[in-house]
Formats: C-alpha cells, structure tokens, sequence
C-alpha cells in the first residue's frame, strides 16, 4: 500500500508532521498560528509553482495567464480539498441538526 503513495500524498503528510512537530516543541504555540503559517506557505508555494510562461498565448498556461485567474484557480482547489477532508464537518458546527 505505501507503493502507492504519490507525491502529493507525501507532501501533505509532510506538512501535517510539521504542523504537529511545530506545536509539540513549543508549549505556547496556537495551533491556528501554525496552521495559518502553513496554510501562508503553502500558498506562496502554489503560486509560485503556477506562474505562467513568457508566451502569452501558451495555451498550458491559460487558466493561470492572470493574477485573477490565478486566484481563482486557487480557490476551487483549496475549496475541493477543503470539502475532501475529515475535518470538514464536526459534530460542533452550529448547522448540525440536534435530536
């Protein structure tokens, strides 16, 4: 089963060790620091990866030819993973029905 693991799979493990390496080396750091830092990185990361070529009419470079497209780009695929985690929904949402 490890043999299938691709590199994403890896990378986003990675980030979560060191999210949790982070808090456990230091008893004062906030989990959301941690994770907003994360999140920051990872971000300028994506968007350094998605720069578009010097051809303006690159059509592989089309759906992130702008800085708006870019951005849009990056919200369908944060949303996606968003709604793909676990943690997505918890029991403590306030739109969870109570029976």
């Amino acid at each position: 089963m490890e043999d299938d693991k691709t590199v994403l799979d890896e990378a986003a493990e990675q980030v979560i060790e060191l999210g949790n390496r982070l808090l456990e080396a230091d008893d004062d750091a906030d989990s959301w620091d941690v994770a907003d830092g994360l999140l920051a990185g990872a971000i300028q990361f994506w968007l350094y990866s998605r720069q578009p070529c010097d051809d303006p009419r690159c059509e592989n470079c089309a759906e992130v030819s702008t800085a708006d497209l870019r951005m849009r780009k990056l919200m369908e695929e944060a949303k996606r993973w968003a709604e793909d985690s676990t943690y997505y929904q918890t029991p403590y949402d306030v739109n969870v029905g109570r029976a």
